[in-house]
């Protein structure tokens, strides 16, 4: 029996969490370098188109290779393929330009109503990976909040204000490294507020 899910519970232990790792990130990556490289040689439209096969794709080959699926990696495939579709038959890039700027308004709006329900979204998603106490969850996701409505700002400010080439280029070269950046930058809070193994009870379920 097939071990992946669509939600957002632990995944199987063992080797299988390492090696779909390198996987997801091919996955990730692949459709922005179709997309990349189609525009440097037949512009947006065709690569727009490109994109959105490329993307389905991808998103065909994580439902057979990851362990499970994110619910938000089905909704930015959505997205994604909406935005890219619409941007090839209509032949106007603002589809596509604004692709970046909604989803990373939808990542802050799902991380701000967990924290109004007191649900930390954020520890549903890494709760694998890190052990924080309840205040280290909260600042923690208040500063990615902060981060995704930042992008979200600094692409509009791109693809209004600057050239087509230019967007494209921070797309491709721009938004990954900032959230390496960014994800690097939190080591001392994740440090500072890290659970001990005497509290890592106390936190909610």
């Amino acid at each position: 029996m097939s071990e992946r899910t669509t939600g957002s519970g632990s995944a199987p232990e063992g080797d299988s969490t390492e090696k779909p790792s390198g996987a997801k990130l091919l996955i990730e990556l692949a459709p922005l370098v179709v997309f990349f490289v189609a525009y440097l040689r037949y512009g947006m439209t065709s690569a727009a188109g490109a994109l959105a096969v490329a993307t389905a794709v991808s998103f065909a080959a994580a439902w057979f290779v990851l362990p499970r699926i994110p619910v938000m990696l089905i909704v930015t495939t959505v997205i994604a393929v909406s935005a890219a579709t619409f941007t090839y038959l209509f032949d106007d890039p603002r589809f596509i330009k604004m692709k970046p700027t909604i989803v990373n308004l939808l990542f802050a709006a799902v991380l701000s109503a967990g924290l109004a329900l007191g649900r930390p979204f954020l520890k549903l998603v890494m709760g694998e990976a890190l052990r924080l106490t309840d205040e280290g969850w909260r600042k923690l996701t208040l500063r990615w909040i902060g981060f995704f409505v930042a992008m979200a700002g600094l692409n509009e400010v791109v693809w209004r204000t600057m050239s087509e080439a230019a967007w494209v280029n921070f797309k491709v070269f721009g938004f990954l490294p900032l959230t390496i950046a960014f994800t690097l930058a939190q080591m001392p809070l994740i440090t500072r507020f890290a659970a001990t193994d005497a509290r890592r009870g106390q936190l909610p379920s």
